[in-house]
């Protein structure tokens, strides 16, 4: 039956209306479907992007808007039209339609310029302002230990020529075993390298001083310069570059998420000021620091160590804290030599590793000043003897790869920097093992390079241009071996040569060499420092805990953490329900697609997920590393 016969029929004049109305329709049907499928085209999207943030919830089809507005004959045209005489066809309803339409796509772009864009930008205003802290205060310490070092150098080889002045300086070794002793019981956070700190502060919920880490830090260190000790300021620098963002941004920082992004961008800046290496310091931000790729943190730590590096340059110039001579790119019937020497690299690195862990364990047995009273004793009969050793080493790196010296001077140079390097660590002083670790490397590739050198095997012989080269390669298989951190490591390296014509050479080292790392089981150092600094420390801080209200206790110290989930991860798919949650926790946000929402217990965990996680404080450590191990990839 024809649903005309419903309708009465018209009079003249509305019939004629209806007639004029329709063939105005009909005379642009495809500019008005256009117009009209654009604005519902953009609703839709408002709408499924709102709805995008949970995957659980079904999105609205567009199937009754798209088969309303696809034109269709006349007839069928006009029977819509007389059958819904109070719908939107009428001009005036699509033209209601359309203002509704866009007043909500404006809104929707209103939203996105004020919400995510503006806060990602935000962001990026802060990363700068971390990394100006950061690359002030990482430039006055470097200059500072810089000319401490050199003044070093000057000073024992004057007591070398006037050995009756050492009482005096026995004297000031006294008193400054006694000042830096007191300075380190005073702020512990400011002892040893300062990455572990950093690391505790991170992922652990560690509570950081910032002003005083930075007094002890640029105190403590200049006077260890002073004496040169076998330390780098690398280290250091991470931490100053950390405490100098959480000071610069304590009062803008909105959370705790916000205030770890700051503190681990103004490490990525402490690193890229000291080496003068940005993508280095970013990387290691992410790998070693935040141990997390976190697109957030990636983009506050490249604004900072960018800018950092800005302002190291600013004021140190443009020339690089390592200057190599022409690294000579490698023959193919050379790369045969890549593998020995990643094997050669990789024991380097993890020798040094025990050492550096084992001289600690036999320190810790001794007073805090005796420890420092013997580290400073060894550094006056090496600086007396082997000047090239003292301080982090970037004198002996440029003589181990321009070859300078004899085989044995060179094993000499080796053996004994690995002995001092242990002897100033292990004391607890504040000072890096970076630096050294580099060295420690360039010297064993150098020292390899010249005894392979001394085999004539026709087109596979390590000529003696190519020393240079295998100085550079094995200090990223060194420090890939003892850190565990094969990124930074091959980039830091590929920075400092100034050359992409070594990736493969330089990655094939790297890996090689953490390949024989792993067969050793050697842990990475910075875990190990960690661990040591929270089991030496944690009765301090169960004193200071046990001195507040144990009601306000575990909030005080609960904290928020932010990780993505990554692919590969044991709970994608699932919904939060179905995850088994350590105690106490609650998600109470997840970022999608560059938005966030509060998700429900039916929501669906995906890929590249951002996890907002609130963590009680009961047992802040081993609930993060429960979390983490869910958001991690299953290998």
């Amino acid at each position: 039956m024809n649903n005309s016969s419903h309708h009465k029929p018209n009079s003249p004049k509305k019939a004629k209306r209806s007639a004029k109305s329709a063939k105005k329709n009909a005379s642009s049907p495809k500019i008005r479907s256009s117009r009209a499928s654009r604005v519902l085209d953009s609703s839709a999207l408002v709408d499924d992007d709102a709805q995008a943030f949970d995957l659980n919830v079904p999105t609205s089809s567009n199937s009754s808007t798209s088969s309303s507005n696809n034109p269709s004959d006349n007839s069928q045209g006009s029977d819509s039209l007389q059958s819904h005489d109070s719908s939107s066809f009428t001009v005036d309803g699509v033209r209601h339609i359309r203002q509704a339409h866009m007043a909500s796509y404006r809104t929707h772009i209103q939203e996105l310029l004020s919400g995510s864009y503006r806060r990602q930008w935000s962001i990026a205003a802060r990363g700068i302002v971390c990394g100006i802290a950061a690359g002030l205060l990482v430039v006055a310490y470097r200059a500072a230990i810089a000319y401490g070092n050199s003044w070093s150098v000057g000073l024992y080889a004057y007591l070398a020529a006037h050995p009756f002045m050492i009482c005096l300086w026995v004297v000031a070794a006294i008193l400054a075993a006694i000042l830096i002793a007191k300075l380190i019981a005073w702020e512990p956070m400011a002892s040893g390298s300062g990455i572990p700190q950093v690391e505790g502060v991170l992922l652990w919920g560690l509570k950081m001083r910032w002003w005083s880490i930075l007094i002890v830090r640029f105190t403590a260190g200049i006077i260890c310069g002073f004496f040169g000790m076998s330390l780098g300021r690398e280290g250091p620098s991470i931490q100053i570059g950390a405490a100098s963002a959480a000071g610069a941004t304590s009062r803008i920082e909105r959370n705790a998420i916000e205030r770890d992004n700051f503190i681990a961008a103004g490490a990525a800046a402490g690193l890229s000021a000291a080496f003068s290496a940005p993508l280095s310091g970013m990387m290691f931000a992410l790998e070693e620091v935040y141990k997390s790729f976190n697109p957030t943190v990636l983009f506050t730590a490249t604004t900072a160590a960018l800018t950092a590096d800005l302002v190291s340059k600013i004021f140190l110039g443009f020339t690089p804290v390592l200057q190599f001579a022409n690294v000579e790119q490698l023959d193919l019937h050379t790369y045969i030599w890549l593998i020995p020497l990643g094997i050669v690299s990789g024991l380097i690195g993890s020798a040094t590793n025990k050492m550096l862990l084992g001289t600690q364990s036999l320190y810790n047995r001794i007073p805090s000043i005796w420890r420092i009273l013997i580290a400073l004793a060894i550094a006056l009969p090496v600086g007396m003897v082997f000047p090239l050793a003292l301080g982090g080493g970037a004198s002996l790196i440029q003589y181990a790869e321009q070859a300078g010296g004899t085989i044995l001077v060179l094993a000499s140079l080796l053996a004994v920097k690995m002995l001092f390097t242990s002897t100033s660590f292990g004391s607890g002083v504040p000072g890096g093992i970076f630096l050294p670790i580099l060295t420690i490397g360039a010297v064993g590739g150098s020292l390899f390079a010249r005894i392979a050198g001394l085999y004539d095997l026709g087109d596979f012989s390590v000529l003696s241009r190519y020393v240079a080269t295998f100085t550079v390669l094995a200090m990223a298989g060194a420090l890939a071996a003892s850190v565990k951190a094969p990124i930074t490591s091959m980039l830091l390296v590929i920075e400092m040569t100034g050359s992409l014509v070594h990736m493969f050479p330089v990655a094939a080292v790297t890996l090689i060499a953490l390949l024989v790392s792993d067969i050793l089981h050697i842990e990475p150092i910075y875990h190990v420092l960690l661990d040591r600094y929270m089991e030496k420390n944690s009765h301090q801080e169960n004193t200071a805990a046990d001195d507040n209200n144990s009601s306000h206790s575990s909030e005080a110290e609960s904290g928020i953490i932010s990780l993505p989930v990554e692919l590969g991860s044991s709970i994608i798919g699932k919904s939060i329900s179905d995850i088994t949650w350590p105690r106490g926790t609650s998600v109470i946000a997840i970022r999608r697609r560059g938005k966030e929402f509060v998700p429900h217990k039916q929501t669906v965990i995906f890929p590249g997920d951002g996890l907002v996680v609130i963590v009680p404080g009961t047992d802040y450590k081993k609930t993060s590393e429960e979390i983490r191990a869910l958001c991690s990839s299953v290998y």
